[in-house]
Protein backbone atom coordinates (compact mmCIF):
# COMPACT_ATOMS: atom_id res chain seq x y z
CA UNK A 1 0.00 0.00 0.00
CA UNK A 2 1.14 3.35 -0.78
CA UNK A 3 0.60 7.14 1.26
CA UNK A 4 1.43 8.67 4.28
CA UNK A 5 1.15 7.23 7.62
CA UNK A 6 2.09 9.58 10.53
CA UNK A 7 3.06 8.41 14.00
CA UNK A 8 4.03 10.56 17.13
CA UNK A 9 8.03 11.02 17.90
CA UNK A 10 11.13 11.47 16.16
CA UNK A 11 12.33 9.12 13.13
CA UNK A 12 13.44 5.57 14.14
CA UNK A 13 10.65 5.38 17.01
CA UNK A 14 9.06 2.29 18.18
CA UNK A 15 6.14 3.69 16.51
CA UNK A 16 8.28 4.20 12.91
CA UNK A 17 9.01 0.34 13.27
CA UNK A 18 5.65 -0.57 13.68
CA UNK A 19 4.35 1.82 10.53
CA UNK A 20 7.34 -0.23 8.90
CA UNK A 21 6.08 -3.39 9.61
CA UNK A 22 2.40 -3.06 9.43
CA UNK A 23 2.69 -0.59 6.02
CA UNK A 24 5.74 -1.18 5.15
CA UNK A 25 5.22 0.74 1.30
CA UNK A 26 3.72 3.46 3.24
CA UNK A 27 6.12 6.90 3.97
CA UNK A 28 6.33 7.32 7.87
CA UNK A 29 5.84 11.16 8.81
CA UNK A 30 7.12 11.81 11.70
CA UNK A 31 4.79 14.09 14.14
CA UNK A 32 5.17 16.28 17.57
CA UNK A 33 2.60 15.06 19.74
CA UNK A 34 -0.07 12.52 19.04
CA UNK A 35 -2.98 15.10 18.82
CA UNK A 36 -0.76 15.87 15.64
CA UNK A 37 -0.71 12.53 14.24
CA UNK A 38 -4.57 12.31 15.01
CA UNK A 39 -4.78 15.98 12.83
CA UNK A 40 -2.17 15.33 10.25
CA UNK A 41 -4.81 12.22 9.47
CA UNK A 42 -8.25 13.71 9.79
CA UNK A 43 -7.38 16.81 7.61
CA UNK A 44 -5.66 15.11 4.75
CA UNK A 45 -2.22 15.57 5.26
CA UNK A 46 -1.59 11.67 5.53
CA UNK A 47 -3.40 8.95 4.39
CA UNK A 48 -3.43 6.84 8.08
CA UNK A 49 -2.22 7.59 11.62
CA UNK A 50 -0.37 5.23 14.20
CA UNK A 51 -0.87 5.04 17.53
CA UNK A 52 -0.27 3.18 20.63
CA UNK A 53 -2.79 1.84 22.95
CA UNK A 54 -0.93 -0.24 25.23
CA UNK A 55 2.40 -1.94 26.73
CA UNK A 56 2.64 -5.55 28.48
CA UNK A 57 4.76 -4.22 30.80
CA UNK A 58 3.35 -0.40 31.56
CA UNK A 59 -0.36 -0.75 30.52
CA UNK A 60 -2.36 1.61 28.79
CA UNK A 61 -1.37 4.62 26.70
CA UNK A 62 -4.00 6.88 28.78
CA UNK A 63 -3.85 9.89 26.43
CA UNK A 64 -5.06 7.62 23.73
CA UNK A 65 -8.04 6.89 25.18
CA UNK A 66 -9.14 10.45 25.75
CA UNK A 67 -8.19 11.15 22.02
CA UNK A 68 -9.69 8.17 20.49
CA UNK A 69 -13.45 9.02 20.88
CA UNK A 70 -13.35 12.42 20.11
CA UNK A 71 -11.00 12.24 16.78
CA UNK A 72 -13.30 11.56 14.67
CA UNK A 73 -11.12 9.02 12.82
CA UNK A 74 -11.33 4.86 12.66
CA UNK A 75 -9.83 1.84 13.59
CA UNK A 76 -8.78 -0.28 11.11
CA UNK A 77 -5.98 -2.36 11.75
CA UNK A 78 -4.21 -3.20 14.87
CA UNK A 79 -0.18 -4.07 14.94
CA UNK A 80 1.77 -6.06 17.88
CA UNK A 81 5.35 -4.81 17.76
CA UNK A 82 7.71 -6.70 20.37
CA UNK A 83 9.87 -3.78 21.83
CA UNK A 84 13.56 -4.90 21.56
CA UNK A 85 15.89 -2.56 23.43
CA UNK A 86 18.95 -1.91 22.17
CA UNK A 87 22.22 0.26 23.68
CA UNK A 88 23.41 2.53 20.86
CA UNK A 89 26.75 4.41 20.78
CA UNK A 90 28.73 6.53 18.67
CA UNK A 91 31.00 4.73 15.82
CA UNK A 92 34.10 2.78 17.00
CA UNK A 93 32.58 3.23 20.77
CA UNK A 94 33.55 -0.10 23.00
CA UNK A 95 30.96 -0.75 25.83
CA UNK A 96 33.48 -0.67 28.65
CA UNK A 97 33.40 3.33 27.35
CA UNK A 98 30.12 3.99 28.27
CA UNK A 99 29.10 5.34 31.38
CA UNK A 100 25.77 6.99 30.99
CA UNK A 101 22.72 5.75 28.47
CA UNK A 102 19.67 8.18 27.41
CA UNK A 103 16.57 7.49 26.81
CA UNK A 104 12.90 7.50 27.50
CA UNK A 105 11.99 6.94 30.92
CA UNK A 106 10.16 3.82 30.69
CA UNK A 107 12.83 2.53 28.80
CA UNK A 108 15.19 2.77 31.48
CA UNK A 109 13.28 1.40 33.83
CA UNK A 110 12.93 -1.54 31.04
CA UNK A 111 16.79 -2.35 31.23
CA UNK A 112 17.54 -2.04 34.99
CA UNK A 113 19.64 -5.34 35.31
CA UNK A 114 21.53 -4.46 32.25
CA UNK A 115 22.42 -0.91 33.43
CA UNK A 116 23.32 -2.20 36.97
CA UNK A 117 25.62 -5.14 35.59
CA UNK A 118 27.72 -2.99 33.29
CA UNK A 119 27.40 0.29 35.95
CA UNK A 120 25.58 2.32 33.32
CA UNK A 121 24.03 5.75 35.38
CA UNK A 122 20.53 5.86 33.56
CA UNK A 123 20.06 9.86 32.04
CA UNK A 124 15.86 10.60 31.28
CA UNK A 125 15.81 11.92 27.51
CA UNK A 126 12.76 13.16 25.59
CA UNK A 127 12.02 9.95 24.12
CA UNK A 128 13.97 6.90 22.31
CA UNK A 129 14.78 8.35 18.99
CA UNK A 130 15.41 11.45 20.54
CA UNK A 131 17.78 10.10 22.92
CA UNK A 132 19.10 8.36 20.10
CA UNK A 133 19.62 11.31 17.48
CA UNK A 134 20.87 13.52 20.89
CA UNK A 135 23.47 10.86 21.00
CA UNK A 136 24.24 11.70 17.50
CA UNK A 137 24.86 14.98 17.34
CA UNK A 138 27.19 15.04 21.15
CA UNK A 139 29.94 12.33 20.10
CA UNK A 140 31.12 10.99 23.13
CA UNK A 141 31.74 7.73 23.47
CA UNK A 142 30.84 7.60 27.48
CA UNK A 143 27.34 8.57 26.21
CA UNK A 144 24.90 5.54 24.77
CA UNK A 145 21.29 5.89 23.70
CA UNK A 146 18.56 2.99 24.20
CA UNK A 147 16.70 2.64 21.31
CA UNK A 148 15.48 0.80 18.52
CA UNK A 149 17.78 -0.70 15.72
CA UNK A 150 16.12 1.25 13.70
CA UNK A 151 16.81 4.20 15.35
CA UNK A 152 20.72 2.95 15.24
CA UNK A 153 20.09 3.23 10.97
CA UNK A 154 18.90 6.58 11.01
CA UNK A 155 21.14 8.57 13.17
CA UNK A 156 24.48 6.38 12.22
CA UNK A 157 24.89 4.31 15.39
CA UNK A 158 26.44 1.52 16.36
CA UNK A 159 24.56 -1.18 18.29
CA UNK A 160 26.81 -2.17 21.09
CA UNK A 161 24.47 -4.88 22.80
CA UNK A 162 20.95 -6.43 21.33
CA UNK A 163 17.55 -6.99 23.14
CA UNK A 164 18.57 -5.80 27.02
CA UNK A 165 15.10 -5.47 28.03
CA UNK A 166 14.68 -7.36 31.47
CA UNK A 167 11.36 -8.70 30.09
CA UNK A 168 11.33 -11.22 26.96
CA UNK A 169 7.78 -10.49 26.06
CA UNK A 170 7.91 -6.87 26.18
CA UNK A 171 5.04 -5.94 23.16
CA UNK A 172 3.02 -3.02 22.39
CA UNK A 173 0.05 -2.75 20.99
CA UNK A 174 -0.63 -0.09 18.12
CA UNK A 175 -3.93 1.00 16.17
CA UNK A 176 -3.66 1.80 12.67
CA UNK A 177 -6.38 4.96 12.04
CA UNK A 178 -8.18 6.38 9.13
CA UNK A 179 -11.04 8.50 8.12
CA UNK A 180 -12.58 5.97 6.80
CA UNK A 181 -14.44 3.07 8.30
CA UNK A 182 -13.81 -0.72 6.62
CA UNK A 183 -16.22 -2.99 8.37
CA UNK A 184 -15.67 -5.81 5.90
CA UNK A 185 -14.65 -9.59 6.94
CA UNK A 186 -10.87 -9.45 6.28
CA UNK A 187 -9.88 -12.28 8.28
CA UNK A 188 -11.25 -14.89 9.98
CA UNK A 189 -10.85 -13.90 14.17
CA UNK A 190 -12.11 -10.05 13.89
CA UNK A 191 -12.44 -7.60 16.73
CA UNK A 192 -15.01 -4.63 17.38
CA UNK A 193 -13.91 -1.87 19.34
CA UNK A 194 -16.58 0.53 20.64
CA UNK A 195 -17.46 2.91 23.06
CA UNK A 196 -20.28 3.60 25.36
CA UNK A 197 -22.19 5.47 27.77
CA UNK A 198 -24.30 3.76 29.79
CA UNK A 199 -28.13 4.96 31.17
CA UNK A 200 -28.14 6.89 34.92
CA UNK A 201 -30.30 3.80 35.90
CA UNK A 202 -29.18 1.23 38.83
CA UNK A 203 -26.77 -1.32 37.72
CA UNK A 204 -26.43 -0.09 34.36
CA UNK A 205 -23.04 -0.89 33.38
CA UNK A 206 -23.51 -4.87 34.40
CA UNK A 207 -26.70 -4.73 32.79
CA UNK A 208 -25.39 -3.78 29.26
CA UNK A 209 -22.41 -6.27 29.45
CA UNK A 210 -25.14 -9.10 30.40
CA UNK A 211 -25.51 -9.45 26.38
CA UNK A 212 -22.35 -9.86 26.09
CA UNK A 213 -22.05 -12.91 28.38
CA UNK A 214 -24.61 -14.54 27.86
CA UNK A 215 -23.90 -14.20 23.96
CA UNK A 216 -20.57 -16.17 24.35
CA UNK A 217 -18.42 -12.81 23.59
CA UNK A 218 -15.24 -12.74 24.41
CA UNK A 219 -14.57 -9.03 25.83
CA UNK A 220 -10.68 -8.64 25.48
CA UNK A 221 -10.54 -4.54 26.98
CA UNK A 222 -13.13 -2.57 29.16
CA UNK A 223 -11.94 0.97 29.83
CA UNK A 224 -13.43 3.83 31.94
CA UNK A 225 -12.51 7.41 31.68
CA UNK A 226 -14.71 10.61 32.45
CA UNK A 227 -16.19 13.22 29.97
CA UNK A 228 -15.89 16.40 29.67
CA UNK A 229 -13.59 16.50 33.41
CA UNK A 230 -16.81 15.79 35.03
CA UNK A 231 -16.89 12.99 37.73
CA UNK A 232 -20.95 12.02 36.73
CA UNK A 233 -20.56 11.55 33.84
CA UNK A 234 -18.46 8.12 32.73
CA UNK A 235 -17.57 7.02 28.92
CA UNK A 236 -16.37 3.14 28.25
CA UNK A 237 -13.80 2.02 25.57
CA UNK A 238 -14.26 -1.89 24.84
CA UNK A 239 -12.47 -4.38 22.73
CA UNK A 240 -14.35 -7.92 21.62
CA UNK A 241 -13.64 -10.55 19.23
CA UNK A 242 -15.98 -10.75 17.06
CA UNK A 243 -17.56 -8.87 13.64
CA UNK A 244 -20.93 -7.15 14.12
CA UNK A 245 -22.86 -9.00 11.66
CA UNK A 246 -21.69 -11.99 13.32
CA UNK A 247 -25.51 -13.27 15.27
CA UNK A 248 -24.02 -13.17 19.00
CA UNK A 249 -22.95 -10.14 18.39
CA UNK A 250 -25.72 -8.85 16.50
CA UNK A 251 -27.54 -9.82 19.89
CA UNK A 252 -25.41 -8.60 22.33
CA UNK A 253 -25.41 -5.15 20.78
CA UNK A 254 -28.98 -4.83 20.79
CA UNK A 255 -28.91 -5.60 24.26
CA UNK A 256 -26.28 -2.54 24.99
CA UNK A 257 -28.50 -0.16 23.58
CA UNK A 258 -31.43 -0.60 26.41
CA UNK A 259 -28.84 0.46 28.85
CA UNK A 260 -26.65 3.47 27.31
CA UNK A 261 -27.72 6.96 26.43
CA UNK A 262 -24.78 6.78 23.26
CA UNK A 263 -22.86 4.23 21.77
CA UNK A 264 -20.05 4.24 18.57
CA UNK A 265 -18.27 1.56 17.09
CA UNK A 266 -15.15 2.77 16.91
CA UNK A 267 -13.28 0.21 14.42
CA UNK A 268 -13.72 -3.68 12.99
CA UNK A 269 -10.41 -4.93 12.04
CA UNK A 270 -8.80 -8.02 11.90
CA UNK A 271 -7.37 -9.86 15.12
CA UNK A 272 -3.52 -9.57 15.18
CA UNK A 273 -1.82 -13.01 15.10
CA UNK A 274 0.64 -12.20 17.83
CA UNK A 275 -2.44 -11.86 19.73
CA UNK A 276 -2.68 -15.48 20.67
Amino acid sequence: MTGRIAFQGELGAYSHEACRQARPGMEAVACRTFEDAIEACRSGEVDLAMLPVENSTYGRVADIHTLLPGSGLRIIDEAFVRVHINLLAVPGTQLSQVKQAMSHTVLLGQCRDFLKTHAITAVTGADTAGSAKAVAEKGEPALAALASELAGEIYGLDVLARQIEDQSNNTTRFLVMSREADHSRRAQKMMTTFTFRVRNIPAALYKAMGGFATNGINMTKLESYMVGGSFTATEFYADIEGHPEDANVKLAMEELKFFTSEHDIVGVYPADPRRD
